[in-house]
């Protein structure tokens, strides 16, 4: 009987180990054959490991681990890429990308051994996890080693968040607008005559609407496609003394679900949808 309470409580406990597991890490049970690596076998492996970024150059550029080499996921032929890599690199290699809920480096595990390149890893914990863990290994805006309160915690960022109709109210103001979408998400100007554009690597337009105002002393508001990009800009505008800024949560795509929503509530449905 004892041995059989033993069984049971060993069962409870590993489905409590497994849910904890899931809860903090949603995506790995959308990926199972993905290998995974964790901060402290990555710190303990760092040296006999090829460490490599699958964002985009921009986010890499803003904050990466030391030593990581950039190969974007969104690269066409990323699994060809890898291939050739693992020609003149035999070590293991291991994929990082944001967090806990980017999938990017699950998904560079997989295209990496459909190219039969094996030996490779997810380093799910993303970026963000490494820095806290090791700012000694990391490297922000060319700098490093960094010191952890460089990083901006939720509470920064969100605190230079508005939603969209308050962007909207805002942008009547004394202000400059900045669409940060890239080419390919860019569709719909949302502030037309307004807005200035600009992608993330074009650092000559970013800085010249960042320091006009700060002169002019105006708010800059910038939105991107989803709210995801802004957040690396965020340490890019701290790190030329801009305090007076604001980013749309949720980028063009809550704006557009936001009016819709809008549009569909108010329109003959209206009725129909209150009862």
């Amino acid at each position: 009987m004892k041995r059989f309470m033993a069984l049971v409580f060993l069962a409870f406990s590993g489905a409590g180990v497994v849910n904890a597991a899931t809860d903090e890490y949603p995506l790995r049970v959308r990926y199972p054959d993905a290998p995974i690596i964790s901060t402290q076998e990555l710190a303990q492996r760092i040296d006999a490991v090829t460490v490599i970024d699958v964002r985009s150059k921009y986010e890499f550029d803003t904050l990466h681990v030391k030593g990581a080499v950039n190969v974007p996921l969104s690269k066409s032929g990323f699994g060809e890429a890898i291939a050739r890599l693992r020609e003149t690199d035999k070590k293991p290699f291991v994929f990082y990308c944001n967090g806990k809920t980017c999938h990017k480096s699950y998904d560079a595990v997989l295209l990496a051994m459909r190219a039969r390149v094996n030996d490779v890893f997810s380093y799910d914990a993303g970026i963000l996890d490494w820095a806290k863990a090791h700012p000694d290994r990391t490297v922000l805006l060319g700098r490093s080693p960094i010191q952890p309160s460089e990083l901006i915690d939720e509470g920064k960022f969100k605190a230079h968040l508005l939603e969209p109709k308050d962007f909207a109210a805002r942008a009547e103001g004394n202000t400059i607008i900045l669409d940060v979408r890239d080419r390919v998400q860019r569709d719909t100007p949302l502030f037309p005559f307004k807005e200035r554009r600009a992608e993330l690597g074009e650092i000559k337009k970013l800085d010249a609407a960042i320091e006009e105002a700060k002169q002019t002393k105006k708010t800059l508001l910038v939105y991107d496609a989803v709210g995801k990009q802004v957040e690396w800009f965020q340490y890019h505008l701290e790190s030329r003394g801009l305090k007076d800024y604001y980013f749309m949560n949720g980028g063009s795509q809550r704006y557009f679900d936001d009016t819709l929503g809008k549009v569909v509530l108010g329109g003959e449905g209206a009725s129909k949808v209150a009862k």
